[in-house]
């Protein structure tokens, strides 16, 4: 299976790489290119801009969303930024998914769309979203992106034999 994966040099997505590269051909997008093991190659974000006919990609059948700006423990980024990437971005690689033959489309928010802090000793699929600060309110704009999806927590939509699978506050 060829699977992209946004952020692949990301925490998570290095995870994810080690994971899946023994049974599948692993492709990412990111803003770093170091190379790894069994990583058929690393794209920039240009790419998933192009028109799919000019942009020389190999048909993915999964596309895993994973990229992001994190929350910026500094406090030096805008919040225009947050909503550029978080937002914006989810969009873009959405779309980039609806106009290619990919059948699954996989995507992980975070727990900061829905709450700055758990309250209590675990966060529940009971909790109104409230979040705080650009980060977590970039993240929880994405609901509208998948809005046609009922649920609030998460979802899998059965649409033309492609999956998507969304994580969502």
């Amino acid at each position: 299976m060829n699977i992209l994966i946004t952020g692949i040099h990301g925490f998570i997505g290095s995870h994810l790489l080690t994971a899946l590269r023994e049974d599948h051909h692993i492709y990412g997008v990111d803003i770093v290119y170091p190379e790894k093991e069994r990583l058929k190659c690393t794209y920039g974000w240009d790419i998933c801009f192009c028109s799919l006919a000019d942009n020389h990609l190999p048909e993915f059948d999964a596309i895993i969303h994973l990229a992001g700006k994190a929350h910026d423990t500094r406090n030096r980024s805008s919040a225009a930024s947050y909503f550029d990437i978080n937002t914006g971005l989810t969009r873009e690689i959405f779309d980039f998914f609806l106009r290619s033959t990919a059948k699954k489309f996989i995507f992980f928010s975070s727990v900061k769309a829905a709450a700055d802090s758990v309250p209590g000793e675990i966060l529940t699929e009971d909790i109104i979203p409230c979040p705080k600060g650009p980060y977590g309110e970039s993240k929880i704009k994405l609901k509208s992106t998948f809005s046609r999806v009922p649920g609030n927590v998460h979802f899998a939509l059965q649409e033309k034999n492609r999956s998507i699978s969304c994580v969502l506050p």
